[in-house]
């Protein structure tokens, strides 16, 4: 059978079931009414198809704007979700309240695949752009749907298979819709369980953004589930009115909307006041207190939380908490918060990062922190020193990658005087002992030796430090920040990484997200010249702030303040033009394999400079072969077809060859499972 009669055969089942005509097949009541709403209200002919508007880069950007927040909480959910299903054929995407794709996680072959289709970030897919399809039809069902293949209103989608949830905010309201799309050919149940499972984590994400100076209350019938997925969660006032709620909280207390919640007063939900089920929380150690219902008719366990940055109410609990006689209760400052917050400007994964780490750094736990170079690993290690206990000691950087193997034990141990030769006469203290009573920051802690790390693990454990030739130890107490730009947990499955070691420093792990995905881009960049200026600082021309806001920065904010520090030297005046820009901020060709531009050769070639940082992930086996694709990509003046055509391969297979050897163009420098990918 030809696609044509397929194609036909399609179109005439669509006005079939429109028309209340006998149908070849069944369908589904959803779909019948989606494609009803496509041909009656919004005036769509199946066999005339017209893919998705886009909108434009600066339309876009300020969609995404105004959905920031849902973006950085759900970026980390649909990666899980992505990496769960393990399927190449396949996208997560995300779309807002109109339709609207703003992220997107999939592999590069596919997003290019479905692209042609309109499938892409920018695209335009609610059902009276695109029809019926898995996210035009949820957010006009506001309902959990899968649509199969041939229940797409257009013919052109019937070879894709979308599972989609509506994500709601703490209104009640759609803030957008979370969906997989694949080229599965059987409906995959599990994807739209997954989905529904991924939305809920994204729900709760939203929340905590939306209300992070509120107190929470967790909750649920079953101890197991306090805290979890399923488990009920509200946004609770100092003066115990009740802000917000999850659904599984309406579902458990019986309440159908959020409305008929909001404003009233938590002892209307339970029997205890929001200082009792705080203060019972505190004295058991946050594991799950019982309470009950107002009309004491259902059970619930529970686990009442202060605001991270709130210190009245903790210190009130503090006060009014018995204190067991056996001892005095140890006191801990409320994290300072506000002493870090030069930290972010507004977007919501830096700020959870920072509160996450002014609580923990109170506790002394270890910190694990994971960005991309230039992201501000140091800087924010700094700021953790600051506001901890040992913020009265020194703070003390090793930098693992920079120090030669053969010197980095003596640099972090120290050794007593004539331990080796070479050796100073008086010997030396190792960074270690510097930073007693202090900070200790190892930068790049996956470049650190394996040798080496059976002794640092044993420092961790034993808070003591033997010097090389020396007999007796040195008892040492400091607070351990480590960070890398690699996966450390892949290094321990690739045995390059000390597995006890890896738990050992992972007391938290904090992501410092890189600078194209942060939404406070703007705010940063008018920090970083007000540092750099003694008097006002220069303002921007909208073409200069365009670009600024545009470009992927892939060395981060390290490469933002230098190019900021350039353009504030060559302005004329008080305002920074786009002139005064660097070529590469200006002057990104919208093609990969088109640098028809003289200096397109030098600005790839500088790219992948940018990530030698990389390199130490590759054998040498794969060391030569990068060098071999890095000469043909000179010869060829980076021409990516004509490499991929002496190679004899398709480009697909080059681009992913390219990735896994860390080569990369200008304008690549994004995962594939970024939006500027």
């Amino acid at each position: 059978m030809s696609l044509l009669t397929d194609s036909n055969l399609h179109v005439r089942e669509v006005m079939n079931v429109v028309n209340r005509q006998l149908a070849t097949r069944p369908t589904s009541e959803p779909v019948a009414q989606s494609w009803a709403r496509c041909v009656n209200e919004f005036k769509l002919d199946p066999s005339r198809f017209s893919p998705p508007p886009v909108l434009t880069d600066y339309e876009l950007s300020q969609r995404r704007e105004a959905v920031s927040d849902l973006i950085a909480c759900a970026r980390l959910e649909m990666t899980t979700l992505y990496q769960q299903l393990a399927d190449p054929e396949l996208a997560v995407a995300l779309v807002d309240a109109g339709g609207v794709i703003v992220h997107q996680v999939s592999s590069m072959p596919f997003a290019e695949a479905v692209a042609a289709d309109g499938f892409r970030v920018g695209a335009m897919w609610s059902e009276r752009e695109a029809g019926t399809n898995g996210m035009g039809t949820c957010l006009a069902e506001r309902e959990c749907i899968a649509v199969c293949q041939h229940e797409h209103f257009y013919p052109r989608y019937t070879s894709l298979t979308c599972s989609a949830a509506p994500i709601f905010d703490d209104r009640g309201e759609i803030a957008g819709v979370l969906d997989v799309t694949s080229r599965s050919k059987l409906l995959q149940q599990h994807s739209l369980v997954l989905v529904g499972m991924s939305r809920q984590m994204i729900e709760n994400r939203l929340l905590d953004a939306r209300y992070r100076h509120a107190n929470m209350i967790h909750f649920h019938s079953r101890p197991e589930f306090v805290g979890t997925l399923h488990g009920g969660k509200l946004a609770v006032a100092d003066d115990s009115t009740v802000l917000a709620a999850n659904r599984s909280a309406l579902f458990q207390l019986g309440f159908r909307e959020l409305s008929e919640l909001r404003g009233r007063r938590i002892e209307e939900a339970f029997n205890a006041s929001l200082e009792d089920m705080i203060a019972r929380s505190i004295r058991g150690s946050f594991h799950p207190i019982t309470v009950y219902s107002a009309n004491a008719s259902n059970r619930f366990f529970l686990v009442a939380q202060t605001p991270q940055n709130s210190a009245g109410l903790s210190t009130r609990i503090a006060v009014s908490a018995p204190v067991p006689r056996s001892r005095a209760p140890e006191k801990r400052p409320p994290p300072r918060i506000d002493e870090i917050a030069h930290l972010e400007f507004g977007d919501p994964l830096m700020a959870s990062q920072i509160q996450l780490a002014a609580r923990v750094v109170q506790r002394k736990i270890p910190i694990v922190l994971r960005g991309q170079t230039g992201t501000g690993k140091e800087v924010f290690a700094q700021a953790l020193h600051s506001i901890s206990p040992h913020a009265s000691g020194p703070f003390v950087p090793v930098n693992c990658a920079s120090l030669p193997e053969n010197l980095i034990e003596s640099e972090l141990f120290g050794y007593r005087a004539g331990a080796f030769t070479g050796a100073q006469r008086e010997g030396r203290r190792g960074k270690i002992v510097q930073a007693n009573g202090g900070t200790l920051f190892l930068d790049e802690i996956g470049d650190m030796p394996l040798a080496l790390q059976a002794r640092l693990l044993r420092v961790i454990e034993e808070h003591e430090v033997t010097p090389l030739g020396a007999e007796t130890t040195v008892k040492v107490d400091f607070q351990l920040v480590s960070a890398s730009h690699r996966n450390l947990l892949e290094l321990v499955h690739g045995g390059q990484f000390r597995e006890d070691l890896y738990y050992r420093l992972k007391g938290v792990e904090l992501t410092l997200p890189p600078l194209r995905e942060r939404v406070d881009k703007l705010a940063l960049i008018h920090h970083l010249l007000a540092n750099e200026t003694d008097n006002d600082p220069p303002e921007l021309s909208p073409e200069a702030q365009h670009a600024l806001l545009t470009y992927p920065w892939p060395g981060n904010i390290r490469q933002l303040r230098h190019v900021l520090q350039m353009a504030i030297a060559l302005c004329d005046g008080q305002l920074i033009r786009s002139e005064d820009l660097p070529a590469e901020i200006t002057q990104r060709g919208p093609q990969i394999e088109a640098p028809a531009a003289a200096h397109a050769p030098a600005q790839a070639a500088l790219q992948h400079q940018a990530d030698d940082a990389d390199l130490s992930a590759l054998n040498a086996l794969q060391l030569k072969e990068r060098e071999t694709v890095l000469s043909l990509l000179d010869e060829h003046r980076w021409n990516v077809s004509n490499v991929a055509k002496a190679l004899s391969i398709s480009r697909n297979t080059l681009y992913r060859k390219m990735r896994r050897l860390h080569i990369r163009l200008s304008h690549d420098s994004a995962a594939p499972d970024d939006d500027d990918a």
